[in-house]
Order: C-alpha cells, then structure tokens, then sequence
C-alpha cells in the first residue's frame, strides 16, 4: 500500500514538473492565439476608437453593429477577382514546388558520400531561410534596379536594352515564385532530409540484394516512407491557400503600384485597405474569412485523404 501512494505521489510530482515545463508555451498560446479571438467582432461592427476609453470599451460599447455589410464591401469591390486569382494561383504553385523540390532535394543529399560537402549543402541552404524579407528586398533590388541592377547591366554589357523591372508586371510572377524558392525550400530540404536518414537501412540493404538499382530503391522505398510527412505538410499548406506571405508579396515588389495587377494578393489587399482607409472592421472580415475558407479547406481535405488511405493525414 504504501509503494503504491509513493508511486501516485512521484508521478503527481513528475505531472507537476512537466505542466510547469509546458506553462510557458501555454501563456503564449493564450495571449497570442485565443484572447485575440475577441477582434473576430470587430469583422460584423464599423469599429471606431473611443478617445479615452480603451480598445475593449470602443469594440464592444463605443462601435455599431453593422452586420454582414464589412463582408458585401468585401465582394463588391472590383478588385477582388484579381486579388483572390493572384492569391490561389501562387499559392498552388508554392504548394507543388514545396513538396516537389525539397523532397528530390532531400534525397539527393542523402546520397552524398561526403559528409562535408553534405553539411556545407544544408548551411548554404538553410542561410536564407533566417534572413527577413526587408533585407531579401534589398537583394532583390540589387539585382532588378534599373540603373545599377546586376541583370540590367548583364543585359548591357550583351548589347540589350535595359527592363523596368519594377514596371513590368509579366516578369513578377516569376521573379515572386523564384524569391519564395530560393528563400524557404532550404528549411523544407532540411526536414524532409531528416526523415529520410531516419528510414531503416535494412531495407535498402534487402533491396540491393534483390537487385534494386537506385531508382527502384526511390520508387519503392524512400518515397512511401515519406509519403505521411509529405501528405501532412501539404494538408498545412492547402489551409492557407487565401493567406499569404506578406513580406514577399508587399516588400519585395517594393509596393509598386503598376505591377498591382500580379502581385497583390488578398492579405496585402487587406493591408492597404486599412492603411489608406483605417477600415479596421474590413480588415476583419477579410482575414476571418481568410481562415475560415482556409480550416473548411484544411478538414474537407483531411477527410479525403484519410478516406483513400487511413495512415496518413492529420
């Protein structure tokens, strides 16, 4: 008897050192995740901030109900058919190339003899992923300047006239596709290439010996090892197909209006909204209906996946 309430007592102590672990965490999710949660009112009232009084007073005393018309101003407007085009096409483009390319990638880092060069690969890759996109822009700059930029004075130097970049809407949605690459697939590759040394060797080895060459070995190995990590993040990123990432889509083009037409995207839509208007309760609403579209998008997805194959999925 005793052995046994020694027994409850150290794990009570043990449940205690680990909810004390997880404390902080759960303070962040709390101050940053749910009491936000508030401002969903704010997408059905025509929010004003009452001089004196505070947020809270001003949202749900000093702001009138207008029900459903911060959402009619929303698709009324003429530029939301671009908006939403250009947000769902670079989205699903993201979503291939993020799977597609960090998964080869992966793999073939795996298969480098040299744990030098191997590390050296991983550095220079993940280097981008940790610069902001403030400074990004400023690369980008650098090389798309129309006095100055590197591919101008290329261009030059080869006896072609120098493009506007900045001018040229054509040209940014593959330059936007390029800086998304280049600056997140490193991160990607690093994930994808951990699961992929954590894949059992015996089984590569039952394979060489029943004569598998490389190929076969990918095909029939590697990739459905991979195949629930591969399905789970691009579940992940089918839920934010109506949210994008603003620094790319906002300072990289240097907020240049004549290229408006492809690369603003719904969150730097609602961004100049409340800049120019201080339309806090549009605001609002675009961005609930962002993650609304984007939690149906992600169960409905789920409930897909799961249905073909009970492994995988969220």
């Amino acid at each position: 008897m005793k052995k046994r309430e020694y027994v409850k007592r150290k794990l009570r102590h043990s449940d205690r050192s680990l909810m004390l672990l997880s404390l902080p965490t759960v303070l962040w999710y709390i101050c940053f995740c749910y009491l936000p949660l508030f401002g969903i009112i704010m997408a059905f009232k025509k929010y004003r901030l009452v001089p004196g009084k505070g947020f809270l007073y001003s949202l749900f005393a000093g702001s009138r109900w207008v029900g459903l018309d911060n959402f009619r101003y929303l698709f009324m407007n003429p530029q939301m058919g671009t908006v939403i085009r250009n947000t769902v096409l670079y989205n699903l483009a993201f979503l291939a190339l993020d799977l597609a390319l960090p998964v080869a990638l992966a793999i073939a880092l795996s298969y480098l003899r040299s744990g030098r060069l191997r590390s050296a690969v991983q550095t220079a890759s993940m280097f981008p992923h940790f610069m902001s996109w403030m400074i990004v822009s400023y690369f980008a700059f650098a090389f798309l300047s129309t006095d100055r930029g590197l591919l101008n004075s290329l261009l030059r130097i080869f006896g072609k006239q120098a493009v506007s970049w900045y001018q040229t809407p054509g040209a940014w949605p593959w330059l936007l596709t390029l800086i998304h690459v280049w600056k997140g697939f490193g991160y990607a590759m690093v994930l994808y290439y951990s699961y992929v040394i954590g894949i059992d060797q015996s089984l590569y080895e039952s394979a060489a010996i029943d004569g598998a060459g490389t190929a076969g070995m990918i095909r029939y190995i590697t990739l459905p090892q991979l195949k629930g990590v591969i399905v789970t993040m691009g579940l992940l990123s089918l839920g934010g197909i109506f949210t994008s990432d603003f620094g790319l889509f906002y300072q990289v083009p240097r907020n240049s209006g004549a290229i408006l037409s492809t690369t603003q995207t719904v969150d730097v839509y609602i961004y100049k909204a409340l800049m120019d208007q201080a339309n806090y309760g549009f605001s609002a609403a675009g961005s609930l209906l962002q993650n609304g579209i984007g939690c149906v998008l992600l169960l409905l997805a789920d409930f897909a996946v799961r249905h073909v194959d009970q492994e995988v999925g969220l």
